[in-house]
């Protein structure tokens, strides 16, 4: 008797699972926008389903997906990545301790640094490509959760997921920001991981139109409940027309990802060593810091997101992104259209970004009109 074949992920985002509506077989997803649902005649909910901010069957196809992508347990949509993120801190008991990356998505390490400042939780950094350093304050303090971002947004270090978890201690959770790899390119959770969590206006939706978060976790447990409780009463929820939207571009996530990790690939090789660069920051070059890490932990690709630094500072860096014609400046990342930020301005007072450091988003156009773009940019006399 052979074996039953085991669908690729590529085919279950795809076919986004491969549901058909019953009634018309329809190929196409249903939208879903009833926000209440009826009672049988003896106050019975017949479809389990009370109200739509927490039981919205707008939701159950693009979490059965993700959750399927990740090898979880479950899914949950949120409003936003943030929201998603902070419906697990707010999950966590009062005071407990986390264990945050020093490079990280800038607004959800000022949110941490809110939390601590008010007292709902303890915080400390850790170097994110340092494993000696992370395993050393594992042990001297462990924290109740460990945040990681790989690869780390905007300078692309990279944390070894399965070496980390097993340095930790019992009681600590792992929580893994995959946004930028993908479940295509990594599964946190196979590799120890307790949470994943997915900005998924970026890469899962993919066509800059929908503001979205998701988190997957492992297995079942009283933590996990009170995410969903978190969910149900704060309002942080999905509305029905952007589930659709988010499940919609979820369907072509393996040809954008691929195209985007294949053009980026080309991109970072093609700069590397440019006279008016001093570094190409990308983790598919063998002269990055986390290039063997990324190889084994990233299948099939190490992202679609590289950040050059422009010699002669900030200045001739906003000149650079100020030429670009093919690239949009714009913030975000993930989506069809190329896009540069200038992540230094755009974060602000207190940012860690260097200031000669531009972040380019790699979409699905051309990869030729994407190097030549650059080019005509970079190579213009200071």
């Amino acid at each position: 008797m052979s074996t039953p074949h085991t669908l690729s992920p590529d085919t279950l985002a795809a076919q986004a699972l491969g549901w058909v509506a019953p009634e018309h077989r329809d190929l196409a997803p249903t939208l879903h926008p009833a926000s209440t649902f009826e009672r049988a005649a003896d106050g019975s909910y017949p479809d389990g389903r009370v109200y739509a901010r927490d039981h919205s069957p707008a939701y159950d196809q693009a979490e059965a997906l993700l959750a399927a992508l990740e090898s979880g347990y479950q899914a949950l949509l949120f409003a936003s990545g943030m929201a998603a993120a902070n419906a697990l801190l707010q999950a966590l008991e009062p005071g407990a301790h986390v264990l945050a990356p020093r490079i990280m998505y800038w607004g959800l390490r000022n949110w941490l640094q809110t939390l601590a400042e008010r007292g709902q939780i303890t915080l400390d950094f850790y170097d994110n490509a340092d494993h000696n350093a992370l395993s050393a304050k594992l042990r001297a303090r462990p924290p109740r959760l460990l945040w990681i971002e790989t690869p780390a947004n905007p300078t692309w270090e990279i944390t070894d997921i399965a070496a980390t978890c097993a340095a930790r201690t019992a009681g600590t959770l792992v929580a893994v920001d995959s946004t930028v790899s993908t479940p295509l390119l990594t599964r946190p959770l196979a590799l120890g991981a307790d949470f994943v969590m997915h900005s998924a206006t970026k890469y899962l939706n993919g066509h800059s139109d929908v503001v979205a978060g998701a988190l997957v976790c492992r297995e079942d447990s009283p933590l996990w409940q009170r995410v969903r409780q978190q969910r149900a009463v704060a309002g942080a929820v999905l509305g029905p027309f952007e589930a659709w939207l988010l499940l919609r571009g979820m369907r072509t996530l393996a040809l954008r990802v691929r195209h985007a990790c294949a053009s980026a690939q080309r991109i970072a090789e093609t700069l590397h060593g440019h006279k008016r660069l001093t570094q190409v920051l990308y983790p598919g070059l063998p002269s990055h810091g986390g290039h063997a890490v990324a190889a084994a932990q990233m299948q099939g690709g190490f992202g679609g997101m590289l950040s050059i630094r422009v010699a002669g500072g900030e200045r001739a860096a906003m000149a650079v992104a100020g030429r670009l014609r093919v690239f949009k400046r714009a913030t975000s990342l993930g989506a069809v259209e190329s896009l540069v930020e200038h992540r230094a301005s755009v974060e602000g007072p207190g940012t860690i970004c260097p200031p000669d450091l531009l972040r380019l988003s790699i979409g699905i156009e051309a990869t030729n009109d994407l190097i030549a773009d650059l080019h005509q940019a970079l190579d213009v006399s200071p």
